[in-house]
């Protein structure tokens, strides 16, 4: 059995089109992972470069502890499935399962024990001795399997394999999967566009689309937290509805207005504490999110909602066990074209509703998604990336929700009022302010702590919690914003620093036993300073690039501020300030063009020198933006 771990994976074609961007996953052992999403998004491709079907462009894909990147597909370990049943049609089904058992060259007996096995676990043991022309396709698709399951592998690829079946027998397969996959108890890796079998099927799903990753959750996460409009429009049979609106903040309710119709809702504002305040204000535009099993024409519904908007219906389709209602939330609409006021209803009132009629609809707003209109980002991530708060700077004091705290010099500004964005993972825990736990909620290996300071909402990311009721917080001072007016008067400190920088090769000459011998040297030049690469990290690059391309192509060097050293040799520097964060201090220094931090807290001034830690480097190849390390 084995875990599998794809890092800074990127497919790119000869043309320059990217079917894989930078796909990122780690997968335990024995999970059954679905790649799910529409045509073209590079699923499938994703798949074969794990199958070693296809070349890695850039990434470094693991299998256990082994990087298979160059290891050819037999050696890998792992079996697929395809989507065509790719059996040989003069062989009989035993001769199909054992194929490749008699080409790994095994014994008679132990090709037996496992066709036999295999066959009694798929319940094909009566048509060994059949050829696959007097089979169905899903008894076709079970001899696939099998073929795959003798091998014994640490991972089962498996690649769209029902999408061939009918839909009677694709539900029937599905069970089989999933039942073959804890009998096996192996890693399955699941490729398909229907997302019904994703969420079926999947322990955790990767909803994928052009190219890029989307989200990576459980199938519950995924239908009750979509991360994107995508997302949430992808997941869920029938489609989510999608209103255009705005959100005003009222006091402690949130008026939410549906575009062209007359239809408002009013929320809650503790519901929108993670959305930023902007989304608030009454002019920026939302797309609104309901499924349709989350509107209610039921009277009991409708007589205790706070939120009822009317619809007219168009139309409506039977479903036997329920009944879909299409409308529009525009009295002038018709509900069939798809439209931001269309709106469709799973209904089991019962109610003989007809085209034209016009009937009140209560919305569960617990189930209310909201999406940003440009980026279609969600407004109400799980973990929040900022806490947006008024603020007051006043005698190098910051003030925020009854708080008063010192300003280090590094941040030191003006008196101004404004808006202090303070991202989550800039509270700290041990500082002056106490705050009191209202919750802690664990998202993905990620506790969420839910805070109150003097009675108002902060939200905060905690490694580890013990249960406290109380915690005394303070504030990592160089990740914060201060905006006024529009303009950025405190500003956080890169974590990030970027250096331009070339792969090159030194030709010298060392001593050898007692002889200069002539010898070459692969490496990096920073700023004109030459740094020896690794082999791993060499041959990186020219895997990558090609040797000859590796020497000619503009790259940056990308470390941490705690990855650069001030040392008595490396890259020239210039020291231009000192940033003192009171707990820390920090040298910014220019780098020809380029200007970077580094961490220290002695006084430096003028020229210094700065050796990178190169166990913690990343290369970037500037025109594609690929990560190669």
């Amino acid at each position: 059995m084995a875990n599998l771990n794809l890092k800074h994976i990127y497919k790119v074609y000869p043309n320059g089109a990217k079917a894989v961007n930078d796909f990122n996953m780690e997968i335990a052992d024995k999970e059954f992972i679905v790649f799910v999403g529409p045509s073209g998004c590079g699923k499938s491709t994703t798949l074969r470069m794990i199958a070693g079907l296809e070349d890695i462009t850039a990434g470094e894909l693991t299998i256990g502890d082994t990087i298979v990147n160059d290891v050819e597909p037999k050696d890998r370990d792992i079996a697929m499935v395809f989507q065509n049943y790719a059996l040989y049609p003069h062989m009989t089904v035993y001769e199909n399962i054992a194929f490749g058992l008699r080409l790994r060259k095994l014994d008679k007996e132990e090709i037996h024990k496992r066709v036999t096995e295999a066959a009694d676990i798929l319940g094909i043991t009566e048509y060994l001795a059949k050829k696959p022309k007097e089979m169905s396709g899903g008894q076709r698709q079970r001899v696939s399997l099998g073929r795959a399951i003798v091998r014994e592998p640490k991972v089962m690829l498996l690649d769209e394999p029902l999408s061939n079946l009918d839909a009677k027998l694709r539900t029937q397969m599905r069970s089989e999967i999933a039942k073959l996959h804890a009998r096996l108890n192996t890693t399955f890796i699941y490729v398909t566009h229907d997302q019904v079998e994703a969420m079926t099927m999947g322990t955790r799903i990767v909803v994928m689309k052009d190219g890029f990753v989307q989200q990576i959750d459980t199938p519950k996460n995924l239908y009750n937290y979509p991360g994107n409009k995508f997302v949430a429009g992808f997941i869920g049979t029938p489609q989510m509805n999608f209103f255009e609106g705005t959100l005003l903040k009222k006091g402690e309710n949130v008026i939410v207005n549906f575009e062209y119709s007359e239809a408002e809702i009013t929320v809650p504002y503790s519901m929108l504490y993670k959305a930023k305040p902007t989304y608030l204000d009454g002019k920026t535009k939302v797309y609104i999110g309901l499924r349709a099993e989350d509107i209610s024409l039921a009277p009991d519904d409708v007589k205790n909602s706070k939120a009822v908007v009317k619809v007219i219906v168009s139309h409506k389709e039977e479903l036997g066990n329920e009944t879909l209602i299409y409308g529009d939330i525009n009295m002038g609409g018709d509900g069939y074209v798809e439209s931001s006021t269309r709106i469709i209803i799973k209904d089991n009132s019962g109610r003989d509703l007809k085209t034209g009629d016009i009937v009140d609809a209560a919305l569960n707003i617990d189930r209310v998604h909201l999406f940003d209109r440009e980026t279609e980002v969600s407004v109400l991530p799980r973990i929040p990336e900022f806490n947006y708060l008024d603020c007051e700077v006043k005698g190098g004091k910051l003030k925020f929700l009854g708080a008063e705290v010192e300003l280090p010099e590094a941040v030191k500004c003006a008196d101004v009022k404004g808006e202090l964005l303070l991202p989550t993972d800039a509270i700290t825990f041990g500082g002056a302010l106490k705050a009191d736990v209202v919750s802690c909620e664990n998202i993905n290996g990620v506790n969420l702590l839910a805070l109150t300071l003097n009675g108002k909402r902060l939200y905060a990311v905690v490694d580890a919690f013990n249960g406290e009721k109380t915690m005394n917080i303070g504030i990592d001072f160089k990740k914060i914003t201060i905006i006024s007016n529009g303009e950025n008067v405190v500003e956080p400190m890169p974590a990030l620093n970027s250096l331009d920088c070339k792969f090159v090769k030194h030709k010298g000459t060392e001593e050898v036993d007692g002889k200069r011998k002539k010898v070459i040297r692969f490496g990096f030049e920073v700023a004109d300073t030459f740094f020896e690469a690794e082999d791993s990290a060499a041959q990186k690059i020219f895997a990558v690039l090609g040797v000859k391309k590796s020497l000619l192509t503009a790259l940056k060097m990308e470390c941490g501020v705690y990855d650069l050293a001030v040392s008595d040799s490396g890259i020239k520097a210039t020291v231009e300030s000192v940033l003192d964060y009171g707990a820390e201090k920090f040298l910014k220094c220019a780098i020809g063009e380029n200007t970077v931090y580094v961490k220290c807290d002695e006084e430096r001034s003028g020229e210094i020198h700065l050796a990178p830690d190169f166990d913690r480097v990343g290369i970037v190849e500037t025109e594609r933006a690929i990560k190669i390390i």
